[in-house]
């Protein structure tokens, strides 16, 4: 069965908003890899990864292609969901007989409302999808295979989850699928170098974090490790595929999540002398951050999150202010770069909460942060409180017109506007400090090629600047 899957295009004229692959959060235009899309796509014989946003690939394009195809699976999010509706329909327009299936976060979370919004959908795959879309395009009915919600018989029919995949070196190297399907030069991330790529080394996360989306929709809590050895492996071969690549992201939910494991793959790595970066919970200690560094980590992201110790307690990130001090110290010693990320209006916030994080931000000095509002998704902790507490306003797009994040909750004390103006407010502390302006223009004198994404990154933030201050002028003359 011929296969195409699908990382569908923006339709931003379209009514819904802008067509975001991923959670909404990016301040700076970014291209992320749609890792869980390069494993069914390595495993289903005569498939093709088709990643349109950063490809340039229109929904037209995007049609016409799908039609050269017999099933489509489609990675659909909750921004978006609307218009990859709407795509769908178009497809099944085009060629009446493809076979469509949509995959992702909010399609696990609620199936039923999922295969409801259209019958072009034939059927979804609820949390990983690596062998039940394999299973689909080697002929085996939907009946037969765990994970799937379809429709029988004019009702929705949904059969057992499928276990978590504990055999992850079963799996084949997202890089060799990226080499057959994509263009890496096409994706940019402002901290991480370019070109990069970026595949796992483990799924789930037993953090119990209330607004993570991926663990409590797709990955599960289940820590699986692929081994060591095949890890090492596929650095080695990313770089044999890609000699102009700068380094491997590893997308995990939380690389460094266990110490020994940790401390052992670097022992792997290491001799490979190649250049990486990756997630880390601030829990990670010295040793082990020591055995990243000399195994070649350059950079790591972090969620901070908050400075206010009750707001981390509010949201069970079982981390504490304290431990991100002393790891962010430990990462300066060491010479490891950290992003690190906060969110605004998370349960409890308020000004003062909000002026206590923006302090903890200066105090920690990451290279570069990254400030979100809080956005709730179907299936997570924090999606039920908002909605046991009726905190949600009735705006309902969680993006503007050009994919940029929007508010879509209020708390007593806590308006829309002020959380749009605590979130430009963060960002000016942060970056028009003079030290701060320091590093980036001497990052910029040192490397043209950061010169010219320095520039193009400073217009993108200076435009979105100007349209929060447009967004909180707005809300002000309601």
């Amino acid at each position: 069965m011929k296969t195409l899957l699908l990382n569908p295009p923006s339709f931003p004229n379209f009514d819904g908003g802008a067509s975001s692959r991923w959670p909404a959060s990016r301040e700076i235009a970014s291209f992320w890899y749609p890792v869980w899309l390069a494993y069914p796509a390595g495993m289903i014989k005569d498939s093709r990864l088709l990643d349109a946003p950063p490809h340039g690939v229109t929904p037209e394009e995007t049609i016409e292609i799908a039609k050269t195809y017999d099933f489509v699976a489609l990675y659909t999010s909750t921004p978006g969901f609307k218009n990859d509706v709407r795509l769908a329909e178009m497809m099944k327009a085009a060629k009446p007989s493809l076979k469509l299936a949509f995959v992702g976060p909010p399609v696990t979370s609620q199936p039923d409302q999922a295969l409801k919004a259209t019958r072009a959908i034939d059927f979804i795959v609820r949390k990983e999808i690596d062998y039940p879309l394999t299973e689909f395009t080697e002929g085996k009915e939907l009946s037969e295979i765990a994970g799937v919600s379809y429709w029988k018989d004019d009702k929705v029919a949904h059969n057992p989850d499928r276990p978590p995949l504990h055999d992850l070196d079963s799996l084949p190297f997202a890089s060799d699928v990226y080499k057959r399907d994509l263009d890496i030069t096409k994706y940019n991330v402002p901290f991480l170098l370019n070109p990069y790529i970026s595949f796992y080394s483990s799924r789930g996360c037993p953090a119990l974090c209330t607004f993570c989306l991926w663990p409590q929709t797709i990955s599960g809590h289940a820590w699986r490790t692929r081994s060591n050895e095949n890890v090492a492996a596929e650095v080695k071969r990313a770089w044999e595929l890609f000699p102009n690549l700068e380094e491997i992201f590893f997308d995990d939910d939380t690389f460094a999540w266990a110490k020994n494991r940790t401390i052992a793959l670097c022992e792997k790595l290491k001799p490979l002398k190649t250049t990486w970066s990756c997630t880390s919970r601030v829990h990670t200690d010295f040793e082990t951050l020591k055995a990243m560094k000399e195994a070649g980590c350059r950079l790591l992201i972090v969620g901070f999150e908050s400075g206010d110790p009750q707001i981390l307690k509010n949201i069970k990130k079982g981390a504490t202010v304290e431990q991100g001090r002393e790891f962010m110290k430990n990462c300066k010693k060491l010479g490891i770069v950290v992003h690190g990320d906060f969110i605004i209006g998370l349960p409890g916030e308020t000004p003062e909460t909000i002026k206590r994080t923006v302090q903890f931000a200066e105090e920690l000095d990451c290279e570069t942060i990254q400030v979100s509002i809080a956005h709730s998704y179907p299936g997570t902790e924090f999606d039920d409180f908002l909605k046991k507490n009726n905190f949600f306003t009735n705006v309902g797009d969680m993006t503007d017109d050009m994919g940029h994040q929007l508010p879509t909750i209020q708390y007593p004390g806590l308006s829309r506007e002020e959380i749009v103006q605590a979130v430009e407010h963060f960002y000016d502390r942060y970056y028009f400090r003079p030290r701060i302006i320091f590093r980036i223009v001497r990052r910029a004198a040192f490397n043209s090629h950061d010169r010219r994404r320095l520039y193009k990154e400073a217009k993108e933030f200076l435009q979105l600047r100007a349209r929060r201050k447009e967004f909180v002028a707005t809300q002000a003359s309601r």
